[in-house]
């Protein structure tokens, strides 16, 4: 009975001087619990895009905008209004997002990155059209030829200049990890650069060259790769366009033989529709690329290379 209570004893004190042990070595340098991430915010879906990819495990990123929602009409709530404060980095672009415009501008820690000084915007006007000689621009609402337009993520060259501004960004943020922000924003340039390519040799045989869209979203990719877009509404994609300014699209659709009238995945396609009915051309979708849907798998490579297909079929590249 003695050597019972005395080996039971034994084994207890054996199980007591294991978990000692073991929260000994917990507290040693190789049982540290990994560091979060630095706090990145961004305002929209190809910002979140850039700074996962190049972040890595380095960062952990919160997108104000919803999947699904239109980015342009993002309204913050207090709580979101507190994660800009609170953000190691905030990346946006400005005036594209007014309420975070407002949030940054009250941040009084941290970072903030506007991406938009990195590749200058252009006007709405003259960013839609042909680049190089004898070039014509495209047809913008005249209401809104004066305002900037903010939508450069969708010239891939143009990403590649962004994306190596946020590896920078992110290592004056964590400079103990600088190098390898440096080192996965050269691979997403390498990405970026071939997919620029990809499309140059996509679009450079072509049978028309003209692109009718719900809204003036592709001036910086029209203008990369020599197309014309045509605008059915500006640079806001909720702006009801006018008679005058369908009746206008209506007559340049005919007279460029136009097979194809491009929606968005985010607004209605209610206006496109009708057009389309009007001139005998079909719907497809080119999406801008402000946001994901909801539950959507796809990326911004696998969306940009959608895009070229939907183009490529429409205007009848060989």
């Amino acid at each position: 009975m003695l050597s019972r209570v005395l080996h039971t004893r034994l084994v207890t004190l054996g199980l007591a001087a294991a978990l000692a042990l073991t929260a000994l070595a917990a507290c040693g340098d190789d049982a540290k619990p990994a560091a979060e991430g630095k706090k990145v915010v961004v305002g929209f879906y190809p910002l979140q895009f850039l700074a996962e990819r190049i972040g890595g495990d380095g960062v952990s990123v919160t997108n104000l905008a919803q999947p699904g929602a239109e980015p342009h009409d993002l309204e913050l709530k207090p709580s979101q209004v507190a994660q800009v404060s609170d953000a190691a980095l905030v990346i946006y672009l400005k005036g594209f997002q007014p309420e975070l415009d407002k949030a940054v501008e009250q941040k009084t820690s941290g970072k903030s990155f506007d991406v938009a000084p990195v590749t200058p915007l252009v006007k709405g006007e003259a960013g839609h059209g042909h680049e190089g000689e004898g070039a014509k621009p495209s047809e913008a609402p005249k209401e809104e030829e004066n305002e900037l337009d903010p939508h450069v993520w969708l010239d891939p060259s143009r990403m590649v200049t962004i994306a190596d501004a946020v590896g920078k960004q992110l290592g004056e943020v964590d400079p103990s990890h600088a190098a390898d922000y440096t080192s996965r924003a050269n691979t997403l340039k390498g990405e970026l650069t071939k997919l620029d390519e990809e499309y140059t040799a996509g679009l450079k045989n072509c049978q028309r060259h003209e692109i009718v869209t719900s809204h003036a979203a592709f001036g910086y990719l029209a203008g990369r790769y020599k197309l014309e877009q045509i605008a059915i509404t500006g640079l806001t994609p909720e702006t009801e366009p006018t008679p005058q300014r369908l009746e206008e699209v209506k007559q340049e659709a005919k007279e460029h033989g136009a097979t194809t009238i491009f929606f968005e995945t985010l607004v209605s396609p209610k206006v496109a529709e009708a057009l389309a009915k009007e001139v005998g051309a079909k719907t497809a979708v080119l999406d801008p690329l402000e946001g994901l849907e909801a539950g959507s798998n796809e990326d911004y490579f696998s969306v940009m290379r959608t895009n070229l297909k939907t183009l490529r079929d429409a205007l009848g590249c060989s």
